[in-house]
């Protein structure tokens, strides 16, 4: 750090380029803050993960929780990165207020600011998905196994719309950049469903998908184009001002693209598809785009994540190796890291492997960092069944203008230096942060002057046990 300090002093390097090299070894450094604690006042009998009978009473009186059936989805507000909401096996959303602690550096446990009332208008069964509103942090997006897509006002938690499909409701999304209010929606139905946000009714079905749908992903470059992932295997490209199907698929026997493959007509533009491209060789659960909209990522339920060339379709063939886990029944999130904080071609994934988190890098696929609860939590009463291999169920990126898209090459809200937040169903939400220059440099070297202070003192006293000895002993000569 002090060489880039005195590089940019110097007019070495530019003031962006001091920023990424910074952010860089920021995002190299994440490790668990277990002193950020998230309770969600709720009560319940802790039990044993053999479900042999209750825990001990002091165990069961300080574990906590935010959801304690199982938290299963987040969502943070990138204005101010400040209100994180969470949904849980329990049917229930809270709102937590991350500027609740005014010292990151010390220990706080957040209880929610607000959350969702039980009646006839909140969701029945778990919620899959969450998403903020993307203009504005006054709404967010749920949806649920109920087969319902819901509106909601921030402040009060309220209800503002909800739509109803027939179906169980996986995931959806929003276009960040769009003019339209379409929010794609994937279901047990294998046509996308899109629902207009003005008008309150679905106004299109993308058909093209074998199976369900559970995957959806706008581009942050073009507001119609729309990626879709399927049980099928499939990862569809849809316009969705085209009513004839999809516009592409990707293939994973396609590393050379459209340019160079032979699929792209010369004389009308259009490429051509083949009818049994897949892009997996099991289910599609996972899609996202790089902020800058370069590269598409899939993950499927074959343990293999695909990195593709968005302007050819290209499987650039990034290998992530046989570390890779993922047996999520829906959609699994997975971010990349915002454009400015890498530089171009060396972006870095945050991928919920399971029990852990890995950050590999997009494009050779070589991991990073696993980050790693420091201690196992303990398994709650109604949650235990589906916590014992306490799974990552969902991510989300808090960076200097929140998550979502790049805010340039910054990193933190107003309170942190950046951070990843993971929820699990165990019933936490754990926090993740970059470690900083000189963070418990003081505790350090004050341990290592204990630990000094007590070597020597150890010395002085076989010392004076020796010489002790020798002064006590009778000596005879003879």
């Amino acid at each position: 750090m002090n060489q880039l300090l005195f590089e940019r002093s110097a007019g070495i390097i530019g003031p962006n380029t001091f920023a990424r090299l910074h952010t860089s070894q920021l995002l190299h450094s994440f490790q668990p803050t277990p002193h950020f604690r998230f309770d969600g006042r709720e009560k319940g009998t802790a039990v044993l993960n053999n479900h042999d009978g209750p825990v001990a009473p002091d165990a069961a009186s300080s574990s906590i929780s935010a959801h304690q059936a199982g938290v299963t989805a987040l969502a943070l507000e990138r204005f101010d990165g400040r209100i994180l909401v969470s949904g849980g096996l329990d049917s229930y959303i809270k709102l937590w207020d991350l500027e609740q602690c005014a010292n990151p550096s010390q220990p706080h446990t957040y209880t929610p600011v607000a959350s969702t009332p039980r009646s006839d208008e909140s969701h029945k069964f778990g919620i899959t998905h969450l998403s903020f509103y993307p203009f504005d942090s006054g709404a967010f997006l749920s949806t649920s196994y109920d087969q319902t897509l819901k509106l909601w006002a921030t402040e009060r938690a309220g209800l503002s719309a909800s739509f109803s499909f027939g179906y169980k409701v996986y995931t959806h999304a929003m276009s960040p950049i769009a003019s339209h209010l379409l929010v794609a929606c994937g279901t047990q139905h294998p046509a996308v469903r899109l629902t207009d946000l003005r008008s309150g009714a679905n106004v299109q079905k993308l058909a093209g998908h074998a199976g369900a749908v559970l995957a959806t992903s706008w581009s942050p470059r073009h507001e119609h184009v729309l990626a879709t992932g399927s049980v099928d295997g499939t990862v569809k490209i849809w316009d969705i001002r085209r009513a004839g199907g999809p516009i592409g698929m990707l293939d994973q026997e396609d590393s050379l693209g459209l340019y160079y493959n032979g699929l792209l007509d010369p004389a009308t533009g259009q490429a051509r598809m083949r009818a049994s491209a897949k892009a997996h060789a099991a289910p599609v659960n996972g899609l996202t785009w790089t902020h800058d909209g370069a590269y598409i990522v899939s993950a499927g339920h074959d343990r293999r994540i695909r990195v593709w060339d968005a302007a050819t379709g290209r499987n650039t063939l990034a290998s992530f190796g046989p570390t890779i886990r993922n047996a999520q029944l829906g959609a699994v999130t997975m971010f990349t890291s915002p454009v400015g904080l890498r530089p171009p071609g060396k972006e870095l994934l945050f991928w919920p492997n399971e029990a852990e988190i890995l950050v590999l890098d997009l494009h050779d696929g070589h991991t990073v960092t696993r980050l790693r609860a420091t201690a196992p939590a303990m398994a709650n009463a109604r949650g235990a069944g589906r916590s014992v291999r306490n799974r990552v169920a969902s991510l989300v990126w808090r960076g200097a203008g929140g998550g979502g898209g790049g805010s340039g090459a910054a990193m933190g809200g107003s309170n942190m230096a950046g951070a990843v937040f993971s929820a699990h169903l165990d019933g936490q939400i754990r926090a993740w942060t970059p470690r900083l220059e000189g963070e418990g440099e003081d505790e350090d070297d004050e341990d290592l002057l204990d630990g000094a202070a007590v070597e020597r003192a150890r010395k002085r006293k076989a010392l004076d046990d020796v010489f002790r000895g020798l002064m006590g002993r009778k000596i005879t000569f003879t």
